[in-house]
């Protein structure tokens, strides 16, 4: 289906995680080893928050492959951010065009997602009809991730982001199963308002895609006094990946089932999630 990678922190190039580590999203993009494609070529995005900004992020995205695009990657060796997001997309049926690639954003807010609505073609009239007609005409794409977002919106992403998307998630199950479609919802989602990152696990079978989280910055440097880069992090850096970006032992920990995770987060690194019914 896709990768993603959400990042928030100490500011830094994007490319020190695009492209550097050892099993890089751009190496993902080509050579994924938990997707269920291991090549995710249907186009990219990048979203980013600058501090010189209105509080809104900048998005580039393009339909092309990551691997191979040369203005992402002088972007990303020039763009530095403290919280940024960064998805490489493979169709599950939906057009390979530019308002199709993720992270979709709307004012202040960036989301991605990695997933499916199952025969989202038979539940996308009642998903739709339940936007808040005032969001509808900022629906670009053709693709279930954006509805899904916008749905989020509606119930409620300003006040209560961990509710609005249990919201979304019990419509998608409910409308799914009224349309007679036992397992509709696959999602791992990521979601930001330039202050915190929400990433959220969950799927109707209770087999999701991979997700992962970094331990916390003070963790990793005692396992490794050994890496010098380490020192610069600040301790409330935290990245959340489709899968891990090396194999450092102790670095990466796996999302469980029908879990959120927030940072800067409070002494938790996850909470339980599930669809909330209306």
């Amino acid at each position: 289906m896709c990768r993603w990678l959400a990042y928030s922190g100490s500011p830094l190039l994007l490319d020190a995680v695009l492209y550097r580590p050892e099993h890089s999203l751009i190496n993902q993009s080509l050579h994924a080893r938990m997707g269920v494609e291991s090549t995710n070529g249907d186009g990219f995005g990048v979203g980013w928050y600058s501090r010189d900004g209105d509080g809104t992020p900048a998005v580039f995205r393009d339909v092309g492959p990551a691997w191979n695009n040369r203005n992402l990657q002088e972007l990303s060796a020039h763009v530095r951010s403290s919280l940024f997001f960064a998805h490489v997309r493979a169709s599950t049926g939906s057009a390979v065009q530019q308002t199709n690639c993720h992270p979709f954003r709307h004012g202040r807010w960036l989301w991605m997602h990695n997933g499916a609505i199952a025969d989202f073609p038979r539940l996308q009239r009642d998903l739709c009809m339940a936007v808040d007609p005032a969001l509808f005409p900022s629906i670009e794409g053709s693709t279930d991730s954006e509805v899904m977002f916008y749905l989020a919106v509606t119930f409620g992403l300003d006040q209560d982001v961990p509710g609005a998307v249990a919201r979304m998630a019990g419509l998608v199950e409910r409308l799914g199963k009224g349309h007679g479609v036992p397992e509709p919802l696959q999602m791992t989602v990521a979601v930001s308002d330039g202050e915190r990152v929400w990433a959220f696990r969950y799927s109707s079978l209770g087999r999701s895609r991979s997700l992962f989280y970094s331990s916390r910055a003070e963790t990793v440097r005692r396992l490794h006094p050994e890496l010098d880069y380490l020192k610069d992090i600040s301790d409330d850096t935290r990245i959340v990946v489709s899968e891990p970006l090396g194999d450092l032992p102790g670095v990466w920990n796996e999302m469980p089932e029908g879990s959120y995770t927030a940072f800067p987060s409070g002494p938790a690194d996850y909470v339980s999630f599930s669809p909330e019914f209306s």
